[in-house]
């Protein structure tokens, strides 16, 4: 009988695909991979350590685990991703438990890791350079069959102050477009039908290894592999979007009219300390220059409240840019000092209260930009893919073009026949909730 492995991944896409590579791996030698980590013989937790709250969860999820190998209901529990590389042998030393803590740059090592556990090594710690990570290879897909990440870089250069993802993840570095396209065309014989690249920087992409930035580039060639629906991008740096990138997605029929641009804050000062560019005028120019290139276009944006130094003036600033600009989509965050990075060491801290109270002041003004753009949406007939049937509600769920999986709103939706999962039909918005839809597949 096969060692069952089954593996819990935290966090977001990028160290979702770090998961993926690392579940091909097994199962090239044998491993039988099970969904439910809990009927596993080895479990790994792919752990987030971006932010405070990220760092609990992997903790949490951890010692869940732990409690069930000290059950004897599993055997063995491996931590890997950005909290095992950001904390390394503290993680070990905190849950003695484990009986591995293996840094990124040691994810080809997995399959013999194991094998060492089961030869009676106990508390195995490796790690490696960052660089060691492998952004290429198989994977074992573990979203929906139609729907599939695209990681085209790793690691980030852009060194603002409060984020600690270049020290977990390195420099910076591109993948060449051939195998990037050559992935993309496996998707698509595989059934994928939609791709969401991703990087920590998706607009930097290509400046390592050519000189100059590719993404425009790239996402046209990507719209010219067959089976492929929709294409949508993330993580866009607002000082790298140029008129090619806006120009491809306004004529690519594939590349869906939707672009995510992370903020994070619009007065120039504060900005200035997060070691970014803009001001509320340059980025107003830039979001009115977007639209008017893309009719329609969905925008989705982060903003960070409480960043040290942030004066009640500076956060009336930010409430009143994102009442003019109006985003489609916005996420609202207090901000975490972490360890390592810069701002972490600001002596003009900001009370933990007045940060949490400022991130709920912005997500109330987007709750109602929300209402009044899905109330726009009433009686209009809408492009869903289908994701599944809710038994409790009794109707089918996806999502259209304007929401990017796992992050944005649903649509909630009745019809006559049923559907597969991954099947595109037609809805007529009959009613809104919250953030999501309710309609009718005609």
């Amino acid at each position: 009988m096969s060692t069952r492995v089954g593996m819990v991944s935290l966090g977001c896409a990028k160290n979702q695909i770090d998961a993926e590579r690392m579940l091909y791996m097994l199962k090239e030698e044998g491993f039988e991979i099970v969904a439910d980590a809990a009927l596993a013989d080895v479990v790994i937790v792919n752990t987030c350590g971006f932010i405070e709250s990220a760092k609990q969860e992997a903790i949490d999820t951890i010692l869940e685990f732990c409690t069930l190998k000290n059950e004897g209901r599993i055997k063995a529990v491996i931590c890997t991703g950005c909290l095992a590389e950001r904390y390394r042998e503290e993680v070990m030393k905190e849950i003695p438990e484990l009986d591995a803590v293996v840094g990124i740059g040691r994810n080809s090592e997995i399959v013999r890791i194991i094998r060492d556990i089961y030869a009676g090594d106990e508390n195995i710690t490796e790690f490696g350079e960052k660089e060691g990570l492998d952004i290429e290879g198989g994977r074992v897909l573990s979203t929906q069959p139609f729907t599939a990440y695209l990681k085209v870089a790793e690691g980030c250069d852009n060194c603002c102050t409060f984020c600690a993802i270049p020290l977990i993840r390195g420099r910076f570095r591109s993948r060449p477009m051939e195998n990037i396209l050559e992935e993309a065309k496996w998707l698509a014989e595989n059934g994928v039908t939609e791709i969401v690249v991703i990087a920590q920087d998706t607009t930097r992409y290509g400046e390592d290894i050519y000189g100059s930035p590719r993404l425009a580039e790239l996402l046209r060639e990507l719209c010219r592999i067959d089976g492929i629906k929709w294409i949508r991008t993330l993580y866009a740096y607002p000082e790298r979007i140029t008129d090619e990138l806006l120009d491809a997605i306004a004529q690519e029929d594939k590349l869906v009219k939707y672009l995510d641009i992370p903020l994070q804050h619009c007065n120039e000062d504060i900005l200035r300390r997060m070691n970014r560019g803009g001001s509320r005028e340059s980025l107003t120019a830039l979001i009115k220059k977007i639209r008017e290139k893309i009719p329609g276009v969905i925008l989705r944006t982060t903003m960070l409240t409480g960043f040290p130094g942030e004066t009640e003036e500076q956060f009336v600033e930010l409430c009143e840019f994102v009442k003019e600009m109006k985003f489609e989509r916005l996420g609202c965050f207090a901000y975490s000092a972490e360890e390592g990075t810069p701002a972490a060491e600001f002596e003009d801290q900001v009370p933990i209260k007045i940060k949490e109270k400022r991130s709920e002041i912005i997500m109330e003004e987007q709750m109602f930009i929300s209402d009044r753009f899905n109330e726009a949406q009433l009686g209009k007939t809408i492009e869903v893919v289908t994701e599944g049937f809710d038994r409790y509600a009794e109707c089918w769920f996806g999502r259209s073009a304007m929401d990017a999986p796992e992050i944005d709103g649903k649509v909630f939706f009745t019809s006559d026949r049923k559907l597969r999962v991954g099947e595109y039909v037609n809805v007529t918005i009959d009613d809104v909730m919250d953030y999501d839809l309710l309609g009718t597949r005609v």
